[in-house]
């Protein structure tokens, strides 16, 4: 089978490797579509996410969908949840698997992920999708997830004002999110004109141009009385969306920091944050969320099919992390 695989930074190869051999637990899938997310970018530009850093040749992608085969559900359709926990520390015990300190996790190095034909995968992580859900929409449960457990910790009741700080896909998923959770209101940021059409025609109420002197802030605030959002999802990984979700957020908010950020660090005026009682919530990637997803699809809340805008066979993978890290488009799916 072809597996592409990361070198170094910016050194991806094509390799001739044996389809894997399931282990008892495990089910073999034909990978028919992989997200490339923001994370991906970062280990192929930098070689590294957070502390992580790449020490052998891996390969990527964590958000994607298939076909089983072999066995008594050959032939099934599936989304794959990348994350596999321990399931007994007291972690995961308590309902909290996604802070499982001993996990593993597909294309976070060394466990090589799904830019490849076929994927062994544990089968207690394997989701059937139905029909109405196409392949690519199968690879976008994954980050229409995290959006979901973004939403809940931001607490959303109806009635709320709700900030988007970042309409990359999980912005726009958690645009759609929000408004089923009963936010009246919803406004969005983004540094590029196109998300902020694509976060208008998805359900955004006002959108603003963040520019590098902040003014989106002043607009904001002035629309909303000065009073600002009763919640702020930040879904940049930039620090400028961050300090906009602080100094926009309501004495009183939640602010929901989703976005991971090339530098890894963040950082927001203390006294803002302190003087306003901001409760600040930290995203660890999602739980419990993919039935959720799959029904707020078929119930028609949340629409997958505006999300990805370009596609590239597996041969052509460097040319879709280009244009992945060039932020063109939405979603770039690679089809393996």
């Amino acid at each position: 089978m072809k597996v592409l695989r990361l070198h170094a930074v910016g050194d991806f190869r094509l390799h001739d490797e044996p389809i894997p051999v399931p282990e008892y637990d495990e089910v073999l899938i034909r990978v028919k579509a992989v997200g490339i997310c923001g994370s991906d970018i970062h280990w192929a530009a930098d070689g590294s996410t957070g502390e992580a850093t790449l020490t052998t040749p891996s390969v990527l992608g964590h958000e994607f969908g298939g076909v089983i085969e072999g066995g008594e559900m050959d032939g099934l359709r599936v989304a794959v949840d990348p994350h596999i926990p321990c399931e007994t520390c007291e972690f995961c015990l308590q309902g909290h698997p996604n802070l499982c300190p001993d996990h593993y996790f597909a294309g976070h190095p060394p466990t090589d992920g799904a830019l490849r034909e076929y994927i062994a995968w544990p089968m207690k992580s394997i989701i059937p999708i139905p029909d109405s859900i196409s392949d690519e929409g199968a690879a976008l449960l994954e980050p229409l997830g995290v959006a979901i457990h973004t939403v809940d910790l931001g607490h959303i009741k109806p009635g709320m004002i709700v900030g988007i700080f970042g309409c990359g896909p999980i912005g726009l998923f958690a645009i759609q999110v929000a408004r089923a959770a009963g936010a009246s209101e919803i406004i969005a940021t983004d540094v590029l004109p196109h998300r902020l059409e694509a976060a208008k025609r998805i359900g955004a109420d006002r959108v603003y141009l963040a520019t590098p002197q902040g003014d989106e802030r002043t607009q904001i605030l002035a629309d909303t009385h000065k009073l600002g959002v009763d919640v702020a999802l930040e879904c940049a990984g930039e620090n400028s969306a961050v300090e906009t979700a602080i100094e926009t957020a309501k004495p009183g908010a939640r602010v929901v920091l989703c976005g991971i950020p090339t530098v890894n660090l963040i950082s927001f005026k203390a006294s803002t944050a302190r003087r306003k009682g901001l409760s600040i919530m930290m995203v660890r990637r999602m739980k419990h969320v993919y039935p959720r997803a799959i029904k707020m699809v078929e119930a028609g809340q949340v629409d997958l099919s505006p999300l990805a805008t370009h596609r590239f066979p597996l041969t052509e993978a460097v040319e879709a992390f280009t244009l992945a890290q060039q932020r063109q488009g939405l979603k770039v799916i690679i089809n393996p």
